[in-house]
């Protein structure tokens, strides 16, 4: 391409921009709803947005945070369909596993076509953690005292059964022969809490994903067993994790996050918010902020990402029949 031409696409494109921020006004109270308790993974998808959104100057003033866990993440979603369909200033952070137990209804009477589907901003891994003087050194360790005695060993996940993180540890048990209900779980309300409950000895395994980990590990308070990854993650801080495959247990799970808006929030105030996000997430600023919450480029707005979620739910109800969690 001549460099006249560059200079048009790139004028065209920054036109395109402006023209659907025009469409609609800046939201007067931007509010992301983290829907679990401080300090896990949708506390920091909604911080990483919160600093971006100011800093390529996207808004004009921060946008809150607030906090509404149950049910991770079904009792936000029921109150924004039900009580806030079309305030557009409300983002609604999601994850894989919101997907996951939308899969299995647990999200009540609505599904995944509920609500409108925004961006997809990054994406981790899920993980098996350990306080950092545990006895188990290895995922192996781990599943030979699972084979042992399962009820000797409290693991903290992220929701009940056939949430994410269940099903992180239910894949591990599969692959090693043991009934996944025969495991000993606790029920937590997010990444916080399950650090919160291993680092206090409450529990003695936390099925969790890498980024809501990296701080307490950076620590020296804890340790992973294994990362959920296709290999070893890159990064420096990383890269001494051992993925379950090289272990012997063939178990990828991605975390993919992102936002969702109400039903009701009317075409042109998505499509400001969506060309801020596409804007976004092309900006090399949001990716150094992006890495340094320890998330992977996952970038994903529009009709493409609700294309993306339908077949994942679909996806995760046949993962979800396997097990016997849904008809």
């Amino acid at each position: 391409m001549s460099s006249s031409l560059r200079k048009f696409a790139l004028a065209a494109g920054c036109m395109l921009f402006a023209g659907q921020l025009l469409a609609a006004e800046e939201p007067k109270r931007p509010e992301c709803i983290a829907p679990a308790s401080p300090g896990g993974g949708f506390d920091l998808t909604c911080k990483l947005v919160q600093s971006a959104l100011i800093n390529e100057k996207l808004l004009s003033k921060p946008m809150r945070v607030t906090y509404m866990p149950g049910g991770v993440g079904a009792v936000a979603y029921n109150a924004v369909v039900a009580q806030r369909p079309a305030d557009a200033g409300t983002l609604v952070a999601w994850s894989s596993g919101s997907l996951l137990n939308l899969a299995q209804g647990k999200f009540g009477r609505f599904d995944e076509s509920a609500v409108k589907w925004l961006a997809a901003v990054g994406t981790s891994y899920g993980a098996i953690a350990v306080k950092s003087d545990s006895p188990y050194k290895s995922l192996d360790d781990l599943v030979q005292a699972l084979k042992k005695d399962p009820s000797k060993v409290v693991i903290g996940s992220g929701g009940t059964v056939g949430s994410q993180d269940w099903m992180q540890t239910a894949l591990i048990a599969k692959a090693a022969g043991i009934n996944p209900r025969d495991l000993r779980y606790v029920a937590l309300e997010g990444g916080g809490e399950i650090a919160t409950a291993l680092l206090g000895g409450h529990i003695q395994v936390g099925s969790t994903d890498i980024s809501d980990s990296m701080p307490h590990i950076q620590s020296g308070d804890m340790r992973l067993l294994a990362v959920f990854s296709e290999q070893r993650l890159d990064e420096p801080e990383m890269k001494d994790i051992p993925t379950a495959k090289e272990q012997g247990y063939d178990i990828v799970w991605p975390v993919v996050r992102g936002f969702y808006l109400g039903p009701k929030v009317s075409d042109e105030d998505y499509a400001w918010w969506k060309a801020a996000f596409d804007k976004l997430l092309a900006s090399e600023d949001f990716a150094k902020l992006r890495d340094q919450r320890e998330l992977f480029p996952f970038a994903m707005t529009g009709q493409e990402l609700d294309t993306y979620v339908k077949k994942q739910v679909a996806d995760y109800k046949v993962l979800a029949k396997e097990f016997g969690l849904i008809q």
